[in-house]
């Protein structure tokens, strides 16, 4: 409103009860621009809104817990029937071997018959070892060579479920959210290895060690129920009738050799978990730098918790990971920050700052792993999708074992911290020439976001 006078209108009145209303801005407005911006850079969790995908991943977080008891569980009964950590230590053979076979064979299986059918039998048998186990440990019936063949059953039931899950996600699911869901799903795996070994400690005294698999058991329920609730998931053959033999396996190797982009995802995690998983060091490390007692304490704890610990929260802030388009240029750099974290862990006399670099280095190695078994999900045709699954697990589990094998003498040549660095340096190298070689897949962008 202004005021008039004989030469046209003069100022507005700024006073009075006629002055005019300025309009400010809303607190509302302002408090749902905040609600948007923390949701963009928390977990995005559309694909819960997808009924069969919330079911798995509700049942998962049961699950995967209960697992975590028979984690703890099976060395400690083999531990306390032998008093021999060489026998503890045959669980890595007696579960690796089953692992490379049935998760090759079961990545042929899961492209050959109905997957809904493969988790139900797979999630089953799971289910009965370890009831066997629970059986075992309760009555002291069989002895050593019985729980380690138990284990190694279970294991094999584990090999080939995981590419039939895995392969199921891409059905349930548009391609644009499958990076959400690895998500989520490698969230709830890395709380379970946290959660899990915690209160197996706590039970342990409390209820005694055989019943830690007979919750497993019974928390393999959830699962079987929300597999049951999916709807039939048969490969897409065309109606062709699909064998699982040798020559399909040999046929997936062929695959994945002609798909760069699948080859280097494959390669780039041999490259972060060979060179780089520094496992092996803790213990040493956790007296000799940090203090610990020779048996362990709370710094060995804090060493194998903290990779874990920085996935979970690199997830939990995860939101903005569904807008990056150049998935091949992230998981090369998310590698090169797990590198820097082992390497710099392995140069810190400090057990807060050790936790923090081995907590970055899991923030990468979540990244990482989120993308690639994106690009997997998205450029495997379903037909080929379960035996890329099965490489997929294969390469995941192989490439610790490898880090195993040399940083034990590198440690004792060079010092279990030097042997971490140059493991790390060895990553970052190593992800900067594969990229380099291989171009394609540092452009690589998923078909969708084109």
């Amino acid at each position: 409103m202004t005021t008039s006078g004989p030469d046209g209108p003069t100022k507005p009145i700024t006073a009075g009860p006629d002055a005019l209303t300025r309009p400010t801005a809303r607190p509302e407005a302002a408090t749902r621009r905040v609600a948007r911006a923390v949701r963009g850079v928390l977990t995005d969790t559309r694909p819960l809104r997808t009924p069969a995908y919330r079911r798995l991943w509700t049942a998962g977080v049961v699950t995967v817990v209960g697992a975590q008891l028979s984690v703890v569980a099976v060395p400690a009964q083999i531990y306390e029937l032998t008093g021999s950590s060489a026998y503890v230590g045959l669980t890595g053979l007696f579960g690796l071997v089953p692992l490379v076979v049935f998760g090759l064979w079961g990545g042929a299986i899961a492209d050959a018959m109905d997957r809904r059918t493969l988790l139900l039998f797979t999630n089953s048998g799971i289910a009965l070892s370890s009831l066997a186990l629970w059986v075992t440990a309760a009555s002291g019936v069989g002895g050593v060579w019985l729980v380690l063949g138990l284990f190694a059953a279970q294991t094999a039931f584990l090999a080939v479920n995981q590419p039939a899950r895995n392969s199921v996600i891409p059905r349930l699911l548009p391609a644009d959210q499958l990076p959400a869901a690895n998500t989520l799903n490698m969230t709830v795996y890395q709380a379970g290895a946290i959660a899990g070994p915690l209160l197996a400690g706590v039970l342990i005294p409390v209820i005694g060690l055989p019943t830690l698999y007979l919750l497993d058991a019974l928390a393999l329920l959830a699962t079987l129920w929300a597999t049951w609730k999916l709807p039939s998931v048969p490969p897409e053959t065309g109606g062709e009738r699909r064998r699982a033999g040798l020559r399909e396996i040999a046929e997936g190797f062929r695959y994945a050799a002609l798909h760069a982009v699948l080859l280097v995802s494959f390669l780039m995690d041999i490259v972060a978990m060979a060179f780089g998983m520094p496992r092996v060091v803790f213990p040493e490390m956790a007296h000799t730098v940090f203090g610990d007692p020779p048996g362990g304490g709370i710094g060995l704890g804090l060493l194998f918790a903290a990779i874990p610990a920085g996935m979970v929260v690199a997830a939990l802030f995860s939101g903005r990971l569904n807008r990056i388009r150049r998935q091949g240029v992230a998981v090369t750099l998310s590698i090169c920050v797990w590198g820097l974290g082992v390497a710099l862990f392995g140069l810190t006399g400090s057990l807060w700052l050790a936790v923090i670099f081995l907590a970055l280095a899991g923030a990468g190695d979540m990244v990482s792993g989120v993308f690639r078994m994106s690009m997997l999900q998205s450029v495997a045709t379903d037909e080929m999708r379960g035996r890329m699954q099965g490489v997929f697990s294969v390469v995941v589990v192989g490439g610790p074992r490898v880090a195993d094998l040399w940083h034990g003498p590198a440690a004792s040549w060079w010092g279990p911290g030097m042997a971490a660095t140059v493991g790390g340096v060895l990553v970052i190298v190593g992800a900067v020439v594969v990229a380099a070689v291989f171009p394609a897949f540092w452009r690589y962008r998923p078909v969708h976001a084109t």
